[in-house]
């Protein structure tokens, strides 16, 4: 694969350099950091779209010499690459992201930056897991709803004092929620592939295999990294391996968790419900089962998206695109997984 051309202003004389900004559900990327210079050096469009196939992709994007992205909502693989012939930049969010070919990058001559992690990400996340734990298992929309239909206590609901949660993956947002769970009174539990008993205990867990912690846990929370090894790694065998009265709760990956399985375990009610921000497909088609299930609560992958990441990312991504406009070295090399 012949690498592209190097930058220059132009690619024929005439035609400024193109720069895109995607996934900006909230029309917020532009007022977030100062883009000043680099509107200076060249076009920049602020986009919205929610792209459902490459198609789409390469009608929007395939006039662009850089793309600055949103975390993993772009999966940047070699045969999409071949149909944006004048990407020479792309830029993503946060220093990891599974979604990118680098090997196939790099043989096509297109640099892929990065932006500091963000150092609300992870508390932030752990932050609306909690939100969502407590929403669940309190009932607190069940009750909002019927109290808007005239209705007055309908459900009585368990308290978290005293209760079991079971943490999947004992990372940086893990050992957040473990912090929380005990300040809630709560016994911790928690499984990752290769946690070792010490890291459990400093982690403030109980290390146990992942059927085990199903078992015992009134929670379960996934906080693991989505590889091909973890996908589905809550499937229709584990659901069934859960207390009836247990709610899965979900802000790490949607293919962590079979849909499917969970759709029947809930429409069953074998758990007692569930609480997501992520999704195999997202944005979360209008007419997937979960919207017509009343046991499980929807939130639109929002738990690292808070005023101050939007910041630090969107910021972080300008300040790359202007250094490689001005062919100056880039701020962060994206890390690979």
């Amino acid at each position: 694969m012949t690498a592209r051309h190097p930058l220059a202003r132009t690619d024929d004389g005439r035609r400024p350099l193109k720069v895109a900004v995607i996934h900006d559900y909230l029309d917020i990327a532009e007022t977030s950091a100062d883009w000043s210079a680099v509107k200076a050096l060249a076009d920049v469009d602020f986009l919205s779209d929610a792209f459902t196939d490459d198609d789409a992709v390469v009608e929007a994007l395939a006039d662009y010499d850089v793309i600055s992205g949103m975390r993993e909502r772009l999966p940047l693989t070699a045969s999409l690459m071949d149909r944006l012939p004048r990407l020479r930049l792309f830029v993503a969010t946060s220093q990891s992201n599974r979604v990118i070919d680098f090997a196939a990058a790099g043989q096509r001559g297109i640099e892929i930056a990065a932006t500091a992690d963000g150092a609300h990400a992870r508390v932030a996340t752990a932050e609306l897991t909690w939100g969502l734990i407590i929403a669940a298992t309190r009932g607190i929309l069940l009750e909002d709803r019927a109290i808007r239909e005239g209705r007055w206590q309908t459900g009585v609901f368990p308290a978290l004092y005293g209760r079991t949660i079971g943490i999947v993956g004992l990372g940086g947002t893990g050992r957040y929620i473990a912090r929380f769970a005990h300040a809630f009174g709560m016994k911790v539990l928690a499984y990752s592939p290769h946690l070792s008993k010490m890291d459990a205990v400093e982690g403030g867990a109980e290390p146990v295999e992942l059927d085990e912690l199903l078992e015992r846990s009134d929670v379960v929370t996934m906080h693991l990294v989505l590889s091909e090894s973890s996908r589905h790694i809550i499937d229709a065998r584990r659901l069934a391996l859960m207390k009836p009265t247990a709610v899965l709760v979900n802000t790490s990956r949607g293919p962590l968790v079979d849909e499917a399985a969970l759709v029947e375990a809930l429409r069953d009610r074998r758990i007692a419900g569930a609480a997501l921000d992520v999704f195999g497909v997202e944005p979360l088609p209008a007419s997937h089962p979960f919207t017509a299930l009343d046991n499980v609560i929807l939130s639109p992958h929002s738990g690292g998206f808070t005023e101050e990441t939007y910041r630090e990312w969107y910021q972080g991504s300008a300040d790359a695109v202007l250094a490689f406009l001005q062919q100056r070295d880039l701020p962060l090399r994206h890390r690979r997984p």
